[in-house]
């Protein structure tokens, strides 16, 4: 079946989610994270696109933006570097990200401020922090930033625009809501003492590490597709390091 074609916008901005290949995570540490905004920020300084806002999370990452290029265009060049440099830390092949990126077409004032706090709130909703503002890896710290005259590499100036002060900012983007943008399927979540409960339901935790390659791999990967946790969680439980369980469950 023929892909569908990709709606554009009249105002040029675009909300994007980069999803992981079969919902596997793409940042694995915060040195993943650093290097894939590295080509986020030089994809903008290449493309001249308008960034307003971005969200890293395990398995997939949101970005807010006005293109200024085909939209394709500007995809390829955030993603290629950091799947190649991915690729090779990690001793992998082939693909990282779903091949279809998902988009949705920013129209008005109000979508563009909603989708701006869905984005900011991921880690929130995602019981990861408490507070927008204590993730380390989303835009919002550089709209707080941004007051303080320090230089930051996202474009505030639009969005600032449609409020009086940094209070009544932090204020819209910290109130509870029940905004549906693109939305990603979470991983099923349990706490670190349930998965382990689990787990032990299979096999003995601590045997894992010393079965012999083949079988500690297809015992991962066992336990990550029943399991659906995060690749970080399951490293964790196991005490085995996230490369190896990455390229197990990647089999």
């Amino acid at each position: 079946m023929a892909r569908s074609v990709r709606k554009k916008s009249k105002t040029g901005i675009y909300h994007i989610m980069l999803r992981g290949i079969d919902r596997r995570d793409i940042f694995l540490e915060d040195e993943d994270r650093e290097k894939f905004l590295y080509y986020l920020f030089r994809a903008k300084e290449i493309g001249g696109f308008e960034l307003y806002g971005y969200c890293l999370m395990d398995n997939h990452a949101h970005i807010l933006m006005k293109e200024s290029e085909e939209l394709g265009q500007s995809v390829k060049r955030i993603t290629v570097g950091y799947v190649q440099w991915h690729n090779y830390k990690y001793q992998r092949t082939g693909h990282l990200f779903q091949n279809r990126y998902k988009s949705e077409t920013v129209e008005d004032e109000k979508y563009l401020i909603g989708v701006a706090r869905y984005i900011h709130q991921n880690p929130v909703k995602a019981k990861i922090v408490r507070n927008a503002a204590d993730y380390k890896w989303s835009s919002y710290k550089d709209y707080i930033t941004c007051y303080n005259g320090k230089t930051i590499k996202i474009d505030t100036e639009l969005m600032m625009s449609y409020f009086t002060t940094q209070d009544s900012f932090e204020d819209y983007m910290n109130k509870p809501n029940e905004d549906k943008f693109l939305e990603y399927e979470v991983k099923k979540k349990h706490t670190d003492r349930e998965l382990k409960r689990i787990i032990s339901g299979i096999i003995d935790i601590e045997s894992i590490a010393k079965l012999p390659k083949k079988e500690r791999d297809k015992v991962i990967n066992n336990i990550y597709q029943t399991t659906e946790v995060s690749i970080r969680q399951l490293s964790r439980v196991i005490d085995i390091g996230r490369g190896i369980v990455e390229k197990a469950v990647k089999r």
